[in-house]
């Protein structure tokens, strides 16, 4: 009622304590513009990192002299860091400030890359490739949750996590593409110091994220990020392991010490004051349909895709440079149509373009599916540019979920927790499709037809994770 009684003598207005403050002291002299174009860099970078291997594994593992298990230790360690370290990274992110997190990861990403580049074995590529996945993850979530900080408006959001989610299908689009054109203008090598010089430029670009915590005050929780990160690296290094056959006794051992790991975090963020995560949050149901479809969009469509390039060379005798172009198909769609999802109108609720997403990539992988023996790599192409459409949908939805299902000043727990679904159920999909696609036998006939099970595996598990998804959608589109 006070303001009915102010004096009319001119005075200085004072700023709202709303949107425009809050972002103000996240972001700092910034723009929103800037703060977006330097978490779509970097989201672009780290996806270039994850997905180039895809086209060098063959070169570097026989450089390097890599048996088949190193092989897939240093196709996969990049999932394995990404894991490990995404949780935490987005904590540290609210409680820190998403400037100085940046800045370590871009830093780390750099001189990671690097020593990837000169790596003399199989064991130090490996390490490199798990430390790279650490460095991309504070990238990742510090990107997201700073744009989540520097549009708090529903709308503004909604149009700036497409771009971001966009990213991500540009990202696994010229990943394959730049790592083939590397490798065969210099080799193998040439990709990470492409990646090491890019992830430097970078650094200097964390002066537009903001070096205010959004979560001030509150201590980092040790133990239960300890627990959380060992019990997310087991589990991923069993779905690696477990590649080489579920009957030998690491696999089995890395999966009793991953479910212990997990158990000790829940127990120790039940009777911490500040927890890590606090376990109520899982009672929202936009936070769970956005850590499902997350989930659903690694276990089942990264995985998928990431196989897609080697599948491509035997079956079809495509040259890696086709393979990766192949590829682009979903990836570009998946890019093109997430831009686009920005002309939406607000009213249809995130929830529901996630649903509609993961549908679609469904019927994308049906079509992916009843091959024959003389396939060609046209065959494939309608699956793929369905299952971009709904990729689009489902990456720019994901985005913008992730950092609006939970309170305020906790955007990069919420991306923390988006992004570790995501890899963690890349890494898991992608032992499950290697799996059924290798169980069938040798020779070409059991690879066309071990990809054919695999697909509609992974086209099954959509179909039916769209059901939850479609019981914690809003009921209403606005």
């Amino acid at each position: 009622m006070s303001s009915f009684t102010e004096p009319t003598a001119p005075r200085r207005r004072s700023r709202p304590s709303g949107a425009r403050s809050s972002r103000r002291t996240a972001t700092g002299p910034a723009a929103p513009a800037h703060v977006l174009a330097v978490a779509s860099a970097a989201t672009l970078l780290v996806l270039v990192a994850y997905t180039d291997i895809t086209v060098t594994m063959a070169a570097s593992g026989d450089a390097l002299g890599a048996s088949a298990g190193a092989r897939a230790w240093i196709l996969s360690g990049m999932s394995l860091g990404l894991a490990a370290a995404l949780l935490s990274a987005g904590t540290l992110a609210d409680r820190r400030g998403h400037r100085r997190v940046f800045g370590w990861a871009a830093a780390l990403l750099a001189a990671t890359s690097a020593v990837g580049a000169l790596a003399p074995s199989s064991g130090v590529l490996v390490a490199a490739r798990v430390l790279t996945g650490a460095a991309g993850a504070g990238m990742l979530v510090t990107g997201l949750a700073a744009v989540g900080v520097a549009f708090p408006d529903g709308a503004a959001r909604a149009r700036a996590t497409a771009v971001w989610g966009a990213m991500l299908g540009g990202g696994i689009a010229l990943g394959p593409l730049l790592g083939a054109l590397a490798n065969a203008l210099s080799g193998w090598r040439a990709g990470y110091w492409l990646v090491a010089v890019l992830a430097l430029l970078l650094v200097p670009g964390c002066r537009a994220l903001g070096a205010v915590p959004t979560a001030p005050g509150r201590r980092f929780d040790v133990p239960g990020g300890t627990a959380f990160a060992c019990g997310m690296a087991c589990a991923t290094a069993a779905a690696v392991a477990g590649r080489q056959g579920w009957q030998r006794p690491l696999p089995l051992t890395l999966t009793l010490a991953a479910a212990g790991g997990l158990a000790l975090f829940v127990a120790i963020e039940r009777r911490r004051r500040a927890p890590l995560l606090d376990l109520g949050l899982l009672r929202r149901r936009p936070f769970r349909a956005a850590t499902l479809g997350a989930l659903l969009t690694g276990l089942a469509v990264i995985s998928l895709m990431s196989c897609l390039p080697a599948f491509l060379v035997v079956a079809t005798h495509a040259s890696v440079l086709t393979s990766a172009a192949v590829l682009g198909v979903w990836s570009t769609t998946s890019m093109v149509v997430a831009l686009a999802t920005r002309r939406l109108p607000v009213r249809i609720d995130s929830a529901w373009r996630l649903l509609a997403g993961v549908l679609l990539v469904g019927v994308g992988e049906a079509l992916l599916t009843g091959l024959a023996d003389d396939v060609t790599w046209p065959r494939l192409v309608p699956g793929l540019a369905v299952a971009g459409v709904g990729s689009g949908l489902a990456n720019a939805a994901l985005g913008h979920l992730a950092v609006s299902s939970l309170p305020e000043g906790l955007a990069g727990l919420g991306a923390g927790i988006n992004t570790t679904a995501r890899y963690f159920g890349a890494a898991a999909g992608t032992a499950v499709v290697l799996a059924i696609s290798g169980g069938g036998g040798s020779g070409h006939r059991a690879l066309v037809h071990g990809w054919n099970v695999a697909a509609l595996t992974m086209a099954a598990l959509c179909l039916l994770g769209a059901l939850p998804l479609a019981a914690w959608a809003p009921r209403r589109l606005s």
